[in-house]
């Protein structure tokens, strides 16, 4: 397959250990500006990544086949299955038994699970081809060298 994902068996999210608050402020991503007000508010990532926790998982990408859609190897997915996967949403699906993430493609009755880098191929499911989609990507976490 040309994306993997880890692990083969996803643990859902209320299994695991809620994600840590975080004390944030904004940062400025252009040139530096003044602080304009040092108090911080804490954000609860369950509370701003995750809508249905019964239903929601995180896998890892393995790969390069999202990298323009911003899906890059080892970045963390927070995957909803209780979300209706629809035209051009970014889902993980199973074909034939191996779990890989695409950009769905769901036109006239066809489907096709697109990549988002152009050396790596569609997946267009053939006959008797084994397809489910398994849930729809709603955020990805990247990590960064210390």
């Amino acid at each position: 397959m040309h994306s993997a994902l880890l692990p083969a068996f996803p643990v859902p999210l209320s299994d695991a250990p809620l994600l840590a608050r975080l004390l944030v402020n904004r940062v400025c991503a252009g040139f530096p500006s003044p602080a304009e007000d040092l108090g911080a508010q804490r954000i609860d990532l369950t509370q701003v990544l995750i809508t249905h926790p019964q239903a929601t998982f995180l896998l890892r990408a393995q790969g390069h086949s999202m990298m323009e859609a911003g899906i890059f190897d080892n970045d963390i997915l927070v995957v909803n299955r209780a979300i209706a996967p629809r035209h051009r949403h970014i889902v993980v699906a199973v074909v034939d038994g191996d779990f890989t993430v695409k950009r769905l493609y769901q036109l006239g009755g066809r489907i096709r699970l697109q990549a988002a880098n152009p050396t790596f191929p569609d997946i267009i499911p053939r006959d008797g081809q084994l397809l489910e989609i398994w849930g729809v990507v709603t955020a990805s976490i990247k990590q960064f060298q210390g």
